[in-house]
């Protein structure tokens, strides 16, 4: 039987989770920066005591997902560090961890999501899109891989 998925909060507990999660990805796609390892290094200080938020999906006690929201000030927050560990790609993990994002920006009261992305990432990308992200110009990125901007007005 297919094991339930549960979206929790953050906590240091998952750190090394959160950090293998993103890490994977970022390095199976040669897109790992240093703004990345800051982040991931100490999500703590990079996201969650700047006023962001970070979920992980959880698989019995297993970690297989990630996705956060940080705070870019003016009411706008950037989606982030969303994953799914490759085993459990295809079971719509990624759509929970969206909506839980794209509903916790609305409730605090974020006006707008943006988010970074890589032309690789295409699946990715076209999550974002059946979301109701709109491609936009590659501005003000903390990233140089990043050639992909996208945003969704609250």
């Amino acid at each position: 039987m297919e094991q339930p998925i549960e979206i929790v909060e953050y906590n240091n507990e998952y750190h090394a989770d959160f950090h293998r999660l993103n890490l994977t990805w970022l390095t199976k796609y040669n897109l790992a920066e240093s703004h990345d390892l800051l982040v991931l290094n100490d999500p703590e200080a990079t996201i969650i005591k700047r006023g962001g938020y970070i979920w992980l999906a959880k698989a019995g006690d297993k970690i297989v997902g990630s996705a956060a929201i940080m705070n870019e000030g003016n009411d706008h927050y950037e989606l982030a560090k969303m994953a799914v560990d490759d085993a459990w790609q295809g079971r719509g993990i990624s759509k929970l961890l969206m909506e839980v994002c794209i509903n916790k920006a609305k409730a605090i009261g974020a006006k707008k999501l943006e988010l970074f992305s890589n032309h690789q990432l295409t699946t990715a990308i076209s999550l974002y899109e059946k979301y109701g992200f709109k491609h936009v110009e590659v501005t003000d990125s903390p990233f140089e891989t990043a050639d992909v901007k996208m945003e969704m007005n609250l």
